[in-house]
């Protein structure tokens, strides 16, 4: 539907009331009873891809349909009603890309891949040939890449339709909040309209669980995956070091940086990792990737966890500012893993760790940002220096601007690097020590230890947990929802992590307990427009 007829602007009207007073009566007496709006022959909140590929094959669903349904709710909910504010540009080929799909699949009867005419979300920090990439700063407004990043590549060629580019933290400087100068005002939280999404892929969270797309990318240097997912009751995946590639997504600390998926579900998830796990020539990290993954992580989607042993990772959990709520949830996730037939191990613990947690930094912002632009045909500016004098720079992110300009040499050459390094690979082996005294096969912990913050709030205790082990090991992890806190309201992760290449006992785990427990449900904010 064009979202500028008068139907339409009536059907924003009714929403705008709806969502103005929080929730409609029907949400109070049923909280399911909000969310039923038909497109075709599905249901589209909480729409997943198999759903909508059983659809699509049986006649009742075209990708036409699903991508005007989403920039009808984008258009409802993002910059009013709720306003969001989580999407940065639409994609203008959305819909064409959606009527070539359609009409292949009528030629055909076929598919075009296992990701055939999903609308994908994308962080605005992944390369696009067709949309401006800015990193969410006004000083690369405009700036076009050559090509698309890899991941961004192997989704079209999947099938996927990249429906828009969403919102950041600034250059992903921070895991605390989605704020920066491209697009004014904070990223909203859909489920409190006064919290926060997290850092940095908080646009790509809360367009995906508003179900304004059916499912994201986002980018993780520290959190950002993670994090995000975890305040917005989503699945997120940060994979092993050099098993996804960071070709053509704007750099952070490059030797961290991952890309990934962000999703309702633990199966869509693994979809989409299945299509972006492997090796490519533009990225030496990866040069294992194809050797290391299997056939397809689907196959490890399983309901039983008899035999796995897992350890509770106590000092990351168990802290004096953890909120009890968190903990509360926490303990009922180890309940439920121990009925699935899990072996937990309490007492799990690591030697030595807040010590081993000093000195694992690299501040190589500038350097990486400086070789990244230099790939930029024509860019708006050429360098930190430049993007500094441009002044197009959110206030609370020029400092950490200025902050970076000091890096000197490269990363194999200035000496926090190195250190860093050193530090890296003897946290590394104390963790895969620990784990193989306890004989565990994963770890677990709340992915934050407290519920979202408040919006402009800094300096409550925010429990981000995702920077302890994950990045400085290189060893992957991911979070699903754990359940609510505060009145049932903010959304709680449970994060689930091991050692590198063990994606298919995170996998297995995490569905396992996510098909017992289905604790993640939609946000009241979000409902469904009238008229479908």
């Amino acid at each position: 539907m064009n979202p500028n007829t008068p139907t339409a602007r009536r059907r924003r009207l009714r929403v705008v009331a709806q969502v103005g007073v929080g929730v409609t009566l029907c949400a109070l007496l049923n909280p399911l009873g909000a969310f039923a709006q038909r497109v075709g022959g599905v249901e589209l909140i909480e729409l997943s891809i198999a759903q909508a590929h059983e659809a699509m094959l049986s006649g009742t669903l075209t990708s036409r349909q699903l991508v005007e349904a989403y920039h009808e709710r984008i258009e409802a909910f993002d910059k009013k009603g709720p306003a969001f504010n989580a999407i940065i540009l639409v994609n203008p080929q959305a819909l064409a890309r959606a009527d070539a799909l359609d009409d292949a699949l009528r030629r055909t009867g076929e598919l075009s891949g296992p990701l055939h005419g999903i609308p994908f979300i994308v962080k605005d920090n992944y390369d696009t040939h067709d949309m401006p990439t800015t990193g969410g700063s006004a000083s690369l407004e405009g700036a076009m890449a050559a090509d698309d990043a890899y991941q961004v590549r192997a989704i079209r060629e999947a099938g996927a339709i990249v429906l828009a580019k969403s919102n950041l933290a600034e250059f992903a400087f921070t895991a605390m909040e989605t704020v920066g100068s491209m697009l004014p005002g904070w990223t909203f939280n859909p489920y409190q309209l006064n919290r926060v999404t997290a850092g940095s892929s908080g646009g790509t969270a809360a367009a995906v669980t508003a179900n304004m797309g059916l499912v994201g990318l986002g980018s993780d240097t520290g959190n950002s995956i993670r994090g995000p997912s975890s305040h917005n009751a989503l699945v997120g995946i940060r994979s092993t070091q050099g098993l996804t590639s960071r070709d053509g997504i704007m750099p952070l600390f490059a030797h961290r940086d991952i890309g990934g998926p962000m999703t309702r579900t633990v199966e869509d998830a693994v979809r989409i990792f299945d299509v972006i796990a492997g090796s490519d020539a533009n990225d030496p990290v990866t040069a294992e990737a194809d050797a290391r993954r299997p056939g397809s992580y689907l196959d490890f989607l399983e309901t039983d966890l008899e035999g796995v042993r897992i350890g509770v990772a106590g000092q990351i959990a168990y802290t004096e500012t953890a909120d009890p709520e968190i903990l509360q949830r926490f303990s009922e996730a180890i309940r439920d893993l121990q009925s699935l037939g899990a072996t937990i191990v309490r007492d799990f613990e690591i030697p030595d760790l807040r010590q081993l947690r000093r000195g694992l930094g690299c501040s190589r912002f500038r350097y990486d940002i400086d070789n990244y632009l230099a790939g930029i045909p024509d860019p708006p500016v050429h360098s930190l220096e430049e993007i500094e004098q441009s002044g197009r720079v959110y206030r609370t992110v020029m400092p950490t601007v200025r902050r970076f300009l000091s890096f000197e040499g490269t990363p194999e050459t200035n000496e926090q690097c190195i250190r860093g390094r050193g530090n890296e690979q003897r946290l590394r082996e104390a963790v895969r020590s620990a784990m193989a005294a306890h004989d565990v096969v994963a770890l677990i912990y709340p992915t934050w230890n407290n519920p979202p913050r408040l919006v402009g709030d800094l300096t409550t205790p925010h429990g981000n947990n995702s920077p302890i082990l994950s990045p400085p090991t290189g060893f992957p992890a991911l979070t699903v929802p754990m359940g609510f806190v505060w009145d049932d309201r903010l959304p709680a992760g449970l994060q689930i992590y091991g050692d590198a290449w063990s994606e298919p006992t995170l996998i297995r785990i995490a569905y396992a307990y996510e098909q017992a427990t289905h604790r993640r449900r939609p946000p009241n904010t979000a409902p469904a427009l009238e008229g479908n």
